[in-house]
């Protein structure tokens, strides 16, 4: 069985977008009184009570820095949820946030879209086998169905 690595925000980058976000905005601070907001830093739904923000990510354009590629028209940035303050990161076994449909976007070591899937409730690790399949694939973005918020990014292990 292949393994597919997980990948929540990394603690650097978390740091950076809870000072200034990828649209230069100051993180602004709320508590959540009533939780279930999909946490970007530790994979988890929030709790009622914790101290939450909402920022602009730019996942891809990120990526394409570290990989010395160009992102081109594919770059896009959008809001995602992360605690205020640092946190644990991520402690969860098999794909977070699974309980909903999923879109699953397919890229390739030069940043470009190969193409996207919708995933039924359960099904993302078929859906990560089938993309890791395809030798063009680099990485898979996992994305909210209502919105196509970044929820998380997935590597082949």
């Amino acid at each position: 069985m292949t393994t597919h690595l997980v990948h929540a925000i990394g603690p650097a980058v978390l740091k950076e977008l809870r000072s200034t976000d990828d649209a230069g905005r100051r993180m602004v601070p709320v508590t959540d009184d009533e939780g279930g907001a999909p946490l970007r830093c530790c994979l988890r739904r929030s709790r009622p009570g914790e101290r939450i923000a909402l920022v602009s990510y730019a996942p891809l354009r990120r990526w394409a820095a570290g990989a010395g590629v160009d992102p081109g028209a594919y770059d896009e940035q959008g809001p995602v949820f992360v605690h205020a303050e640092e946190c644990d990161g991520p402690a969860c076994d098999g794909p977070p946030f699974d309980g909903a449909h999923r879109v699953v976007r397919r890229y390739s070591a030069d940043g470009r879209i190969l193409g996207g899937r919708l995933v039924e409730p359960g099904d993302l690790e078929a859906a990560f086998a089938q993309a890791f399949a395809d030798p063009a694939v680099e990485f898979v973005q996992v994305r909210a169905v209502e919105y196509g918020c970044f929820l998380y990014e997935v590597r082949g292990g």
